[in-house]
């Protein structure tokens, strides 16, 4: 809503003649706008990766193997701690991440950490937005 009411500031100080206002407010719509564009796009990686484990979790029930590679960053700890709950291993799974480290506070994905200029790399956007088993040609 954000990106559409600075837009729209830009367009009405750009037509009143004050062009670099103008330019200044559509270019911070422009930011929110890809800014928004991102959060749903992880929403939706999000809730396809919940969908995932918690189809895993059903098939083949808890196992340590089906969360390891989702410790990684805490988007994906809360959808397979989601998935955990539905199919009742919530308790199990807590423990699993707790017992590697991982608490509340742990936010940044650990590559980002590491790394803060990994926001940019084509291989954490493809892990961060297509989850799942990777393609073979």
């Amino acid at each position: 809503m954000a990106a559409f009411v600075l837009k729209g500031a830009g367009a009405a100080q750009w037509a009143s003649g004050d062009v670099s206002g103008g330019a200044v407010l559509c270019w911070w719509g422009v930011c929110w706008l890809v800014v928004a564009f991102f959060a749903m796009a992880d929403g939706v990686s999000r809730h396809r990766e919940y969908r995932r484990i918690k189809a895993m979790l059903l098939k083949y029930g808890f196992s340590e193997r089906i969360l390891r590679p989702l410790a990684r960053s805490r988007c994906q700890r809360d959808a397979a701690l989601h998935a955990a709950r539905e199919t009742g291993h919530l308790d199990r799974a807590r423990a699993y991440f707790h017992g590697l480290g991982y608490r509340w506070y742990h936010i940044l994905p650990d590559l980002v950490v590491r790394n803060p200029l990994a926001f940019a790399s084509p291989t954490f956007l493809r892990s961060s937005f297509l989850p799942g088993k990777k393609q073979r040609a």
